[in-house]
């Protein structure tokens, strides 16, 4: 008997020490990967050691770290569901048994708890820490701006607390609530992370139906289209006419010296405008005829069928919701994984799934970054300042971080969220979970009318000749208004 529990606890602890080495290995590829991210766009530094640089770097290490958690965020429910399929169709195969709940629940875990660590402390510490400089009158250093961060640090968690509190004490104001409202651990933290949650899931809500219809811009601008009804030869001469008009009118303004500064930076920025319009015309010119005639289409479909096949998940997931009210996103502390599909076709549907979260993610990045208000936070490469980074990792966190709930909100799977993001209070309310279906099958669906609507009224007016005439007049009063505000550019 004694040998039976020892057995036990040797393969219980053999258990943990395999989850444990398989999560370290897990993120550490995440994290090598993100590095290399972040310094493609971070702004290069000069390599003289000082205390900036010293802060610097420490921030970037912040930064990637958060970068990674987000990413264990994006494969959480992906890796999950392929899992639970793989155990599923491989149930007694001895060289998959390390994929079993315990790790997956796991997993979980460590992203709820990291996203916490990295949304409350690390990404705060790293803005307050690269802004500080030390208190007045004390000695500068290292250790004087650390100072000041772990006091600024302590000032906004005083601040958000306090916030937590009033505003829990002012919608649960009974007995059992107000007696919560003393516990930290158990109330505090799940109830700012829920309203994180529901912050980042309106945010996903406002950028993934603009991302979807953007999808096809930007899909348009890294492919080459197809000619039709098009004079590639004439638009480029028509361009290189008019590189040459802007190139002679610099010369003649820098012979001006009087002149110099604002228009001067105005024709260099439409002459560089020019030139990437030329470029992109003779790469459309140069490509291959599969290229421009079976690519661009074909991956254009594929977006179209990706944005339909959603659409329609969200619409049949409301309907599932008014009949059914298992439809509801809830969470589940079960430890078996793999015991039935939670998918009607198999691996099929799974791997759909699978693409399709995917798919939502990047448009809600594209369309995070398509926003006017979040469009001082594109990174650029080696010309991002680290400020921007941390503002860009929190943004990806707090996206990231609400997929699987939006992704099971929606219906896009029937995977039950395990670990804390089943904790979440605003998920068993009906009104919500409904509201939030709709307003993304309705947004949705008229961003695509939108954008559809009008690339056919563009390639309408490009066939019939009239975008010149448009532009023409459209430039024409642009610049008539600078000439005439600046009265000595016309004696040019």
């Amino acid at each position: 008997m004694e040998e039976d529990d020892v057995t036990i606890r040797e393969q219980n602890f053999h258990s943990q020490v395999r989850e444990y080495i398989i999560c370290f290995l897990l993120f550490a590829v995440l994290y090598i990967v993100s590095y290399f991210i972040i310094t493609r766009y971070k702004r290069k530094s000069d390599d003289h050691e000082d205390e900036d640089a010293v802060v610097n770097r420490i921030s970037l290490y912040l930064c990637t770290f958060t970068l990674a958690v987000s990413g264990g965020a994006v494969f959480l429910l992906p890796f999950s569901i392929i899992s639970s399929e793989i155990l599923l169709s491989f149930p007694r195969n001895y060289y998959i048994q390390w994929l079993n709940g315990s790790l997956i629940h796991g997993l979980w875990n460590l992203v709820s708890l990291f996203s916490n660590l990295c949304l409350f402390v690390l990404m705060p510490f790293a803005y307050f820490f690269l802004e500080s400089e030390g208190f007045a009158g004390s000695k500068k250093g290292i250790k004087a701006r650390i100072l000041e961060t772990f006091v600024m640090l302590f000032l906004l968690a005083l601040l958000i607390l306090g916030i937590v509190w009033v505003a829990s004490a002012l919608i649960d104001n009974d007995a059992a609530s107000m007696e919560s409202l003393y516990d930290l651990w158990e109330f505090y933290l799940p109830y700012l992370y829920s309203c994180i949650s529901l912050l980042g899931g309106l945010l996903l809500l406002m950028c993934t139906p603009v991302g979807l219809s953007r999808m096809f811009t930007v899909m348009g601008q890294l492919l080459v289209k197809p000619t039709i009804l098009e004079d590639l030869d004439e638009q480029i001469y028509c361009i290189h006419l008019q590189e040459e008009a802007l190139q002679r009118r610099l010369n003649g303004s820098s012979i001006h010296t009087y002149i110099r500064g604002g228009f001067t930076h105005q024709l260099n920025k439409d002459l560089e405008n020019i030139r990437n319009q030329r470029n992109k015309l003779e790469r459309r010119k140069k490509a291959s005829g599969w290229e421009k005639n079976l690519l661009y289409p074909i991956v254009m479909l594929i977006l179209l069928a990706g944005t339909t096949i959603s659409v329609i998940m969200v619409a049949l997931n409301i309907l599932y919701l008014l009949v059914d009210e298992t439809a509801m996103p809830k969470g589940s502390t079960e430890r078996g994984i793999g015991n039935t599909s939670l998918s009607t076709f198999g691996v099929a549907q799974a791997v759909l799934e699978i693409i399709l979260m995917f798919y939502l993610m990047v448009s809600s990045v594209v369309g995070f970054y398509s926003l006017r208000v979040f469009e001082g936070l594109t990174p650029r490469k080696d010309d991002t300042t680290m400020t921007t980074i941390i503002g860009c990792c929190v943004s990806i966190l707090v996206l990231s971080s609400a997929l699987p709930v939006m992704s099971r909100t929606l219906g896009i799977t029937r995977f039950d969220l395990l670990g804390d993001f089943g904790r979440f209070n605003w998920l068993g309310n009906f009104y919500i979970v409904l509201s939030y279906n709709l307003l993304f099958a309705i947004v949705t669906t008229l961003c695509l009318v939108r954008k559809f609507t009008s690339a056919v009224r563009e390639e309408l007016l490009k066939a019939l000749g009239l975008d010149k005439l448009q532009l023409s007049n459209s430039s024409t009063d642009p610049e008539s208004g600078k000439l005439s505000a600046n009265g000595h550019q016309k004696s040019l």
